[in-house]
């Protein structure tokens, strides 16, 4: 009999647990009893956090865009734990600046890991949890709530895996398989960090209610995930008020756009088109190892 297949022992899949929310997870589902494997791109770190956990886990390295090197790592977790009960699909990038100053390779990886790395974690590990029965969390955004001018493949990917994980859920319940969605506001991350360094976004959340500018710590965060986790929450809400929001969406949009005009009136046009940034130590981490590929030769003229 595999590790993982003993009565009450389970083992909990975290992707980007390098830093931030990914860590502070791991480090919460280990103290309550689960195995954890932490998924990244940045082995030192994974195994540093791994070091601290109380209870019993691996690291696998692994671009969670690469679908070759995703199912080797769902290969990995079966043999090493037997099939995951549970998956967080949390591994995610962001870039800050206007859309037609960032780079299109840069904003197109931010797609690529944010969305279509979520639907690849998923693909690879759904037969480990349609075997346990298991809970599939997808990480998203109040970004998907209403779009913030300068951070457009950001919302556009929260978006996006939101609606991805809503259809997933509707297909995998009649198979016993629990699929949910982390709703996440700000979060005091090294990516929330430099983005207050970024003038505009920082003028968007000074004009914001007070309530929603609060910034709220991985580790609370961690907490407010693993309870839904444990209750296999079709919705998870950090911080907890944020599940009041949801009637109100189709304001959101409004109200965004009409914070975003304030915020903006009085900045200088070079901070409003100044060059794109990754944030977060995680993000240039994933951009520096992505490969690149030599720009484009002139255009064909086109054929008429």
């Amino acid at each position: 009999m595999a590790t993982g297949d003993q009565p009450g022992r389970r083992t909990a899949v975290v992707t980007g647990a390098a830093r931030g929310i990914g860590a502070a997870l791991a480090r919460e589902l280990s103290a309550r009893g689960l195995r954890v494997v932490l998924l990244g791109r940045e082995l030192a770190s994974l195994h540093e956090v791994a070091r601290c956990l109380p209870g019993e886990s691996c690291c696998i390295e692994a671009d969670i865009t690469d679908e070759a090197a995703m199912q080797g790592a769902a290969r990995g977790v079966r043999e090493r734990f037997g099939p995951a009960s549970v998956v967080v699909a949390n591994a995610g990038i962001a870039v800050a600046g206007a859309f037609e100053a960032c780079e299109a390779a840069l904003w197109n990886r931010v797609i690529e890991v944010n969305l279509i790395g979520s639907a690849v974690t998923a693909r690879v590990f759904l037969p480990q949890l349609l075997r346990t029965r298991g809970y599939l969390l997808q990480i998203a955004s109040t970004a998907s709530f209403g779009s913030a001018p300068m951070m457009s493949a950001y919302c556009a990917s929260k978006a996006g895996v939101e609606s991805f994980a809503q259809a997933l859920r509707a297909e995998m319940e009649p198979e016993g398989v629990g699929v949910g969605i982390g709703y996440l506001h700000w979060t005091g991350t090294d990516m929330i960090e430099e983005l207050d360094v970024h003038p505009v976004l920082r003028e968007l959340r000074r004009h914001q209610p007070a309530p929603a500018r609060r910034v709220h710590e991985p580790a609370q965060v961690a907490a407010w995930l693993a309870d839904g986790i444990r209750r296999r929450s079709p919705t998870v809400y950090a911080p907890p008020w944020l599940r009041l929001a949801q009637p109100l969406r189709p304001l959101f949009p409004y109200l965004v756009a009409r914070t975003a005009r304030r915020a903006l009136a009085g900045l200088p046009a070079g901070e409003l088109h100044g060059a794109a940034d990754i944030l977060g130590q995680g993000g240039h981490a994933d951009w520096d190892a992505h490969p690149r590929t030599a720009p484009p030769g002139p255009a064909s003229p086109p054929q008429w």
